[in-house]
């Protein structure tokens, strides 16, 4: 019994979610950072002097905060093994269309046939040559 509960502990443990999880509710805060962007518009309203109407322009500026966090959470083994299987896929598949793309472009040639009868009548006419030449030279 003492034998089964040493390989239940053994192979049971804490993922790096559930760390993160136990810190967050001890306190812990990510780190935030933020960055600061002031946009400034020119603006105009209608001010009436005198009977007339002026426009009157002013410039506004407005803040806006942008806020990111900058907190790395380790993925778990089996998160690890799902994005390998997809990123092996993805390069597969895209060797694949790769090739396909490739042969369709490819234009497609037949071989030299006028080279293969030079060469056929070249290889005649050396055989003749050599036939003629082994009859007259040979006593």
């Amino acid at each position: 019994m003492m034998r089964y509960l040493a390989i239940i502990l053994l192979l049971s443990s804490c993922s790096a979610q559930y760390h993160l999880n136990k810190a967050i509710k001890k306190g812990y805060k990510c780190e935030e950072t933020g960055d600061t962007i002031r946009i400034t518009t020119l603006d105009s309203i209608p001010v009436i002097i005198h009977d007339s109407i002026v426009w009157e322009k002013f410039i506004t500026t407005k803040d806006t905060i942008i806020k990111y966090r900058t907190t790395y959470v380790p993925r778990t083994r089996y998160q690890e093994r799902l994005a390998y299987k997809l990123k092996v896929k993805t390069i597969y598949k895209d060797r694949i269309v790769e090739k396909a793309q490739a042969k369709a472009t490819r234009p497609r040639t037949r071989g030299n046939l006028s080279l293969l009868f030079v060469g056929v009548g070249i290889g005649l006419l050396l055989s003749y040559l050599f036939k003629f030449a082994r009859d007259k030279y040979l006593f």
